[in-house]
């Protein structure tokens, strides 16, 4: 196979050292030492998902993906949770200089992260909280439209629109986010004027990720109307149909305070679901993209997937 056209493309590869702008994304609970590293191993850059992870679990993830590879490793620490010190420090001491944080303002701690040597992005939902971003010091932002999987932004703007106002409202580089699996969406994102994709579903389901084979399977299988964003009156979540997802659409439907659809929730729902495998009563958070994914490949057969379809794409438009 020729090189493909997205080899170095762009400053998101100067930015990581890497080889293609493409990352993978930072799920709680898929998002291992195991499957980061694989990323990084195929020339895209590897995340590892700290916010499912205690410090001594990070620890143990970190070290995992520095044993399978020397290539750059970051990791997305979601700011909401009250293990972020702790976590960040744990990072630092394993010799990790690249952090996506999400899921809290970016002012917070950038500046520690960057008086360490960080390269710092930030997961944004709105033009004005990248700008905001970028002035918080950040290296690049993270556009995530709400088709994406897991945790949205309330504003529930999609990638199509949000990406271009990114790109007009910034002046750094912009990761497009929601919504992409294959080269057709990498494509798109570059038209859009983004300098790289962030994908997340279509890396749960491959082979090195730590998602539960049921839960894998279930993913591969969902049609496209499958998913919807709920519990918008906690933190809007995009997740798979189940019982627990009905449970929590009437609730919602029966205009539900936040105290009872928190009792719902309860403690420990995406672990049950996404790495134990309870289809039923387990929270799967997945994006909308699940629909168009239909196998399980290794990563490096993905990640030559992707960019041979890329090619294919671009190719067309000369």
């Amino acid at each position: 196979m020729s090189q493909s056209k997205l080899y170095k493309k762009g400053p998101l590869c100067r930015l990581f050292n890497i080889d293609y702008p493409i990352i993978q994304g930072g799920m709680v609970w898929v998002s291992g030492g195991k499957l980061a590293a694989a990323v990084s191993n195929a020339g895209g850059l590897g995340l590892i998902g700290a916010g499912s992870m205690k410090p001594d679990l990070l620890d143990h993830h970190i070290a995992k993906a520095q044993s399978l590879t020397t290539r750059p490793l970051g990791v997305n620490i979601p700011l909401l949770y009250h293990q972020v010190e702790e976590q960040i420090k744990v990072a630092l001491e394993k010799g990790i200089r690249i952090f996506f944080t999400s899921a809290g303002s970016p002012k917070k701690y950038t500046p520690l992260l960057k008086d360490h040597g960080c390269i710092v992005v930030h997961v944004t939902s709105t033009p004005e909280l990248a700008a905001k971003s970028e002035a918080a010091g950040v290296d690049a932002v993270v556009a995530e439209g709400f088709e994406a999987g897991g945790h949205n932004g309330r504003a529930e703007l999609a990638t199509m629109p949000l990406i271009p106002q990114v790109v007009d409202a910034v002046k750094i580089p912009v990761i497009a986010a929601g919504g992409i699996g294959d080269g057709r969406g990498i494509a798109a994102a570059f038209a859009l004027g983004a300098s790289g994709v962030q994908m997340g579903t279509r890396f749960l389901a491959t082979q090195e990720s730590s998602a539960h084979p049921k839960f894998k399977d279930l993913v591969i299988h969902a049609r496209p109307e499958d998913t919807r964003l709920l519990l918008k009156k906690l933190v809007p979540v995009r997740l798979l149909k189940n019982a627990f997802f009905e449970k929590a659409l009437q609730l919602e439907e029966q205009g539900a305070d936040v105290e009872t659809l928190q009792n719902l929730l309860g403690k420990g729902r995406a672990k049950l679901g996404m790495l134990e495998g309870n289809l039923d009563e387990g929270e799967l958070e997945i994006g909308q993209i699940s629909g168009l994914v239909h196998d399980l490949p290794n990563v490096q057969e993905l990640m030559q997937r992707l960019l041979h379809e890329y090619d294919q794409v671009t190719n067309s438009f000369a």
